[in-house]
């Protein structure tokens, strides 16, 4: 009893001393698995990283509480797991990225485009595909053009401009079923359903920037 009690306020201590002001069971079972799997990400920088190792350490505690504290007090449509610090909801048969047309994408990003909103894009590779959540961080609307953080310049219908053999990307119009499929990592081979991706840390913190509303910035 009294080795449990220890734990419990060793772990306590710690987030209070990072500057959590969550102190919820949940909040800190989330913080726990988000470490863990940061930790081990960290752990496998190369040597000649180590500068990016420093910035991403610093930045850490900061990013998981923040990402803990969305998952812990926010109601979405999406069920949460604090075990493992991940989003959860009922995997389609198959990829909702097919439901959407590149009508449907140009119409809505001729509207909604915007710098900082989180988008939807769909991976192809080999017979994998999944969406992830990027970010729009400029916008051409006289070339009906958006730039992503991550996967770089896309056409209001969802074609990459990016030269890429391996891979195809697709710029999505963001639907429940859309953000629902890359917030839980779900994935899809010929086959049918895959095992669900892990999200990034970067990801998850994207994934509660999202207005489950409109998908827009103006709720």
């Amino acid at each position: 009893m009294s080795s449990g009690s220890h734990t419990s306020s060793s772990q306590t201590d710690i987030f209070a001393a990072t500057g959590a002001t969550d102190d919820s069971p949940v909040f800190t079972e989330i913080c726990n698995a988000l470490y863990e799997r940061e930790l081990l990400v960290l752990s496998q920088a190369s040597a000649a990283q180590i500068s990016y190792l420093q910035r991403r350490l610093a930045a850490l505690p900061h990013r998981i509480q923040r990402a803990a504290h969305y998952l812990a007090n926010h109601k979405t449509p999406l069920a949460v797991d604090s075990h493992n610090g991940t989003w959860q909801c009922k995997q389609a048969p198959k990829c909702p990225a097919h439901k959407i047309t590149p009508e449907d994408t140009q119409t809505w990003y001729t509207g909604h485009a915007a710098y900082g909103l989180p988008v939807p894009v769909r991976l192809l590779r080999f017979d994998e595909e999944h969406i992830e959540l990027d970010s729009i961080d400029r916008v051409q609307p006289e070339n009906e053009m958006v730039h992503t953080n991550k996967y770089g310049w896309f056409t209001f219908d969802g074609v990459s401009q990016a030269n890429n053999t391996d891979t195809d990307y697709t710029l999505l119009k963001p639907t429940k079923a859309v953000m629902s499929a890359a917030c839980c990592g779900h994935r899809w081979n010929h086959k049918g359903r895959l095992a669900p991706r892990t999200l990034s840390l970067r990801e998850l913190l994207l994934s509660t920037t999202v207005k489950w509303k409109k998908f827009t910035l103006n709720t």
